[in-house]
């Protein structure tokens, strides 16, 4: 079996700890018109921050984020996460007062921030730096796709090579890299795609299904009948065989993800998180990996 992220972080903070998402109020030079203005074809309105907290203060966003979960969550401590669109995409100063303002509160041990490769210039490593210093820091990575080719169709916005060496630079600051991949985009080969990962030396993967949610361009190939969505069992055999090429101490956050209900289009199988999670879990535990 793999490493999961619940075992990494017993062994990294010694008890149980859950994710608190945040929206730094950020966009994206895949929108703002710095790279394109119309965003990768399968991304949300909200940049991927469909469960984050919205529009109050850092502070504020984290103690509503722990009302919201405080009847599932008895003891524990929490990562501040910002989740919505690419969250060190602006000057240093601004960056600098949010993420201190998130690792501020006791109950708060780590930070991880999502963001791009391309938005990573050498004064905000060096202020994710010092950050990890004080609380431990982990990047997540957008990489989606190794291929260029389908990068381009998904309208990512920087070539793969930019990610390769965005994960040195950040290795060489000491700093925790978790890429996050897509399962059944159009043409691609996600195997490759983590063994790219690996190689360029990531800690940790998020593996995500790819998903058809309203008001996106993606949905609008979806009608047109020129994407199709996985099966369950078409996606638990993907996983499976890209989890086989991890190395034992990568650690797999995420084995699928699920995109809000009202603006879930395709596969609508995915809705059912319970469910579906039983099944990947009994399927990858009943396989050889």
């Amino acid at each position: 079996m793999y490493k999961t992220a619940n075992a990494h972080y017993q062994e990294k903070f010694g008890c149980k700890v859950y994710k608190l998402s945040l929206d730094g109020g950020f966009t994206c030079p895949n929108r703002d018109g710095s790279i394109s203005t119309g965003g990768c074809i399968f991304c949300s309105a909200l940049g991927g921050g469909e469960f984050a907290e919205h529009g109050e203060s850092i502070s504020e966003q984290l103690e509503n984020a722990k009302k919201r979960v405080a009847d599932k969550i008895k003891d524990g401590k929490y990562i501040a996460y910002f989740q919505s669109f690419t969250n060190t995409y602006a000057p240093v100063e601004r960056l600098k007062a949010l993420f201190y303002e998130a690792i501020t509160p006791d109950y708060i041990v780590g930070l991880s921030i999502g963001t791009r490769p391309d938005c990573l210039p050498d004064d905000t490593i060096d202020l994710l730096k010092e950050l990890n210093e004080i609380k431990p820091l982990t990047v997540e990575l957008g990489l989606q796709t190794a291929s260029d080719s389908v990068a381009n169709y998904v309208n990512r916005g920087y070539k793969t090579e930019v990610y390769i060496d965005a994960v040195s630079r950040l290795k060489k600051a000491g700093l925790e890299v978790v890429t996050h991949i897509i399962i059944g985009l159009p043409g691609d080969d996600p195997v490759a795609t983590t063994r790219l990962a690996v190689d360029s030396g990531t800690d940790g993967v998020k593996f995500h299904l790819l998903h058809i949610l309203k008001n996106t361009r993606l949905a609008e190939e979806y009608e047109m009948g020129s994407v199709q969505p996985l099966t369950l069992e078409a996606y638990a055999e993907i996983l499976k065989t890209c989890i086989s090429v991890l190395p034992p101490e990568t650690v797999v956050h995420r084995i699928t993800g699920d995109g809000a209900k009202k603006d879930l289009i395709a596969p609508l199988w995915s809705a059912d998180k319970k469910k579906t999670l039983n099944y990947l879990n009994q399927y990858l535990q009943s396989e050889s990996i």
